[in-house]
This record gives C-alpha cells, structure tokens and sequence, in this order.
C-alpha cells in the first residue's frame, strides 16, 4: 500500500492487544490510511448477542459470528479466580449422550480470531461486573477442541503471545472427549497449556454407550496417547468425571477409574450431572458423589468435586446448545 512498515506493526497491535474492531478508533494512523482500511478490508468481530444473569453471579452469552452463526460462552466468577468457558466449534459432531450440544449439528469450526474475540468479550463482563480481570480460560463449551486443532492452537498462540492477551499458558485448559491420535499431536507440539480427558467412565462398554467417540478411541487407545502426551509434555492430565444416577456410580466403577488413573500423574475432577431436555440421565446423590469421591482419595488420587454453575440459565456444563428460536439481539 505504500505505507511505512511501522504501520503494519501499528495495526496489528490495535486489532490483538487492544482488540480493537473499528478502522477510526485507529487513532494513531493518518484519517487517510484509516479510510483506505475501511474501504479495502472488514474486521470480522464477534459480538455479544445475549447474555444471561444467573442468581450464583454466572453470565453465559450467545456470541454472534459474522456469518450469522451463534456460539456460547460463559464466565464463571470465584472468590479466587475468575474463568472464561469458550466454544471451539459452532454446534458439534460427537454425540455424547449426556450433552445439549451433541444434539446439535456440526456447522463449522470457528476461526482462531473468533476463539479469541470470546476470551476478549468475557474478560470485558468480568471488568464490568465484577471489577476483576479474568484469570483462566478452559474450552469446554461448543464443540470438540480437538478436532478444531489448529484453530485452538492458533487461538492459544495469540491469548498468550505478549502483543496479545499475555495470559499465561497454565491458566489455559483445553478438553477433549478423547482423541487419541490429536492427544499424541499435543504430545508432540509440546503445549504448554493443560489438557482434561472427559472421561465419564473407565469401563469401554459403558463409555461407548454415552459416548460413542469411544469406539474408535477405546481405553486403551486413549490411555497410551496419555502416556505419550505426558512423556513429551511432562504436563499432568485431569480427568473429568460426571456421576450419573445408576450408571457409573458403583463403587466397581471407582475402582476402574482409580486403575486407569495409575498410567501417569493425574488428578479427577468429579462433576455434577446438568439435565438436558434431550436424555433421561440423572445425578447422583451427594452421598454417592462423596462415598465416590472418597474412594478415589483413599487411593492416593487428587479429586475434586466441582458443584454446577449457571444451571438456571442453562449455563452449566453439558447445557450450551443454541435454540433454533434463539434470535441474536444486535
């Protein structure tokens, strides 16, 4: 275009450190090349279609893409840490029994750029609301991370990359349904973020039967991409572990997951079942949770039992899924 090469170094800090979306809030280019950018280019931003207000202070938020397709994100405050649940994909191709957004389609995969613009819009609501900055980011909303992989690498590159975000990678957690040949590729990208197994049941036969992904990534499979992952990245890996009613909540099912837990360092976070319109799945009771949980402690397992957030707008995990009557407001 003519211009000097500061310029370039100039536009690209406006559109990633300040995240700007607008060519004249620009203010540091001549009128003249600010208009040329108008005419010559359009900034692709993602923006804040809805947001929900949970009684427990959780905000979940539709965020409509350019092409008009919607995905979800939600902000999820604590005392001592303020987190940013982000999408991968718009809808989702896996059919976890258990999950709102497995009912859904798969559209596409969303651009690194549209990662990013939701880490962007949720860490404004947590200056808003609460007057804190964000402080960790997990995909774990729409979609499967993994098979979006160099999207979510690029959108981890850019959030913590110092003329980006300039997060810290460990305050980033990517998870997966289980992928076995991508979870080898993170082995040999060496990532430095952290990495969560939904996991769900350390039993194949009951793992295909709410999770079909498991039939072309059995246990075994999975368990040795985990050992790989971990001798290259010498990252632990967390297990995510939701309790169903009459499913996988057996003291049986705790001993399998303690054995599969023996392959590499880990820890088990233990989650709430969300109901979902679509399956008859229930949760636990609390004793079952805690005798569960109790077992895996007595074996030597860091374990955690993470309570639901933002069930009341359907904000919880297992709960993102854009209805078909949904409507942006912009």
């Amino acid at each position: 275009m003519g211009e000097q090469a500061f310029r370039a170094k100039q536009i690209y800090e406006w559109l990633w450190k300040r995240s700007c979306t607008d060519f004249d809030q620009m203010s540091n280019l001549s009128k003249h090349l600010r208009n040329v950018l108008k005419e010559t280019f359009s900034i692709h931003a993602a923006s804040v279609g809805q947001a929900q207000h949970s009684a427990d202070s959780t905000i979940k938020s539709s965020f409509v893409l350019y092409d008009g397709n919607i995905v979800e994100g939600v902000l999820i405050p604590a005392p001592d840490r303020m987190t940013a649940c982000v999408s991968s994909q718009v809808g989702c191709s896996l059919t976890c029994k258990f999950c709102a957004t497995g009912y859904m389609d798969r559209k596409r995969n969303l651009h690194a750029d549209e990662i990013y613009d939701q880490v962007v819009l949720i860490s404004r609501q947590a200056q808003e609301h609460y007057g804190q900055p964000l402080t960790n980011i997990v995909y774990m909303g729409m979609g499967e991370p993994l098979l979006n992989y160099a999207n979510v690498l690029a959108s981890v590159a850019r959030i913590t990359a110092p003329d980006g975000l300039n997060m810290a990678a460990k305050r980033i957690t990517v998870s997966t349904a289980g992928i076995a040949k991508m979870i080898k590729k993170l082995g040999d990208d060496q990532v430095r973020f952290n990495l969560a197994l939904s996991l769900h049941a350390a039993n194949d036969q009951k793992r295909n039967e709410i999770m079909p992904i498991n039939e072309q990534n059995s246990l075994r499979a999975l368990a040795e991409a985990l050992k790989y992952y971990y001798a290259k990245t010498k990252n632990p890996v967390t297990y995510e572990y939701i309790v169903f009613n009459g499913v996988n909540d057996d003291l049986v099912d705790a001993q399998e997951l303690a054995a599969f837990c023996k392959h590499l360092p880990c820890k088990v976070n233990i989650i709430e079942y969300n109901p979902i319109a679509f399956a008859d799945f229930e949760n636990a009771s609390e004793d079952k949770i805690d005798r569960f949980a109790n077992f895996l402690r007595k074996k030597g397992i860091i374990t955690n039992v993470r309570r639901s957030r933002g069930k009341d707008i359907d904000a919880a995990c297992g709960q993102l899924a854009i209805k078909e009557t949904e409507k942006p407001l912009v």
